[in-house]
């Protein structure tokens, strides 16, 4: 598979979305968090752990579409391939004792989807890969790594989400912009899943199919 402009535009906006937003994190700082921290719970270091080893997924997941690695460098392929395993798995559990901490139900089961279905298409992917079914494998890492990018679509969202907002209420805002602001990133997880779904399977999969 070539690289196209299209690919690595994807990727220097999901570099230009993640770096801002993970930066605050690294400062290991309570007080920069961007959601509000429980006093004297385990919810903040679960947190950075989350989101560094999201991360991790990001970036070694771009590697994993690469084909010079893939073709000519297939153990640092393999490597990498296990490093994102391991960080998605381990980012997908923390994820599930955070939902615990969310106030808002569909903010609360939007994480809790995205985690278990994140979890599910990674396994997939690493078990076909045991068997050495190598297409299947490749659909199923295809998946897991639309999921990984709801991090960066459910933020790119965002404006949609508002301007919907504003569209269903008559560009009035009946709870105020904050009340605005804060039920769109209440529900813009469940918008960034669906629509990176759809994306996978039938722009991306869905054609491959049928050259197939």
């Amino acid at each position: 598979m070539k690289m196209t402009r299209s690919w690595w535009l994807l990727v220097i906006v999901s570099l230009g979305v993640m770096i801002p937003f993970a930066a605050p994190y690294l400062t290991f700082d309570a007080a920069n968090s961007r959601v509000n921290i429980a006093p004297g719970s385990v919810q903040y270091p679960l947190l950075v752990t989350h989101i560094l080893l999201a991360a991790a997924a990001l970036l070694t997941g771009f590697t994993q579409f690469i084909p010079r690695i893939r073709t000519e460098r297939p153990q640092l392929h393999r490597l990498l391939g296990r490093i994102y395993v391991g960080s998605v798995l381990i980012s997908a559990l923390l994820a599930l004792p955070l939902v615990g901490y969310m106030d808002d139900f569909a903010k609360a089961t939007g994480f809790a989807a995205l985690a278990l279905i994140w979890l599910f298409t990674t396994y997939k992917g690493y078990r076909a890969a045991v068997r050495r079914d190598f297409g299947a494998h490749r659909r199923w890492m295809i998946r897991s790594f639309g999921i990984t990018l709801v991090a960066v679509s459910g933020r790119l969202l965002v404006p949609i989400l508002l301007l919907t907002y504003a569209l269903l209420h008559g560009f009035s805002l009946p709870e105020g912009r904050e009340g605005m602001v804060e039920d769109v990133l209440n529900v813009n997880i469940w918008a960034g899943l669906i629509a990176n779904l759809m994306i996978v399977e039938w722009a991306v999969l869905k054609p491959k199919e049928q050259k197939a």
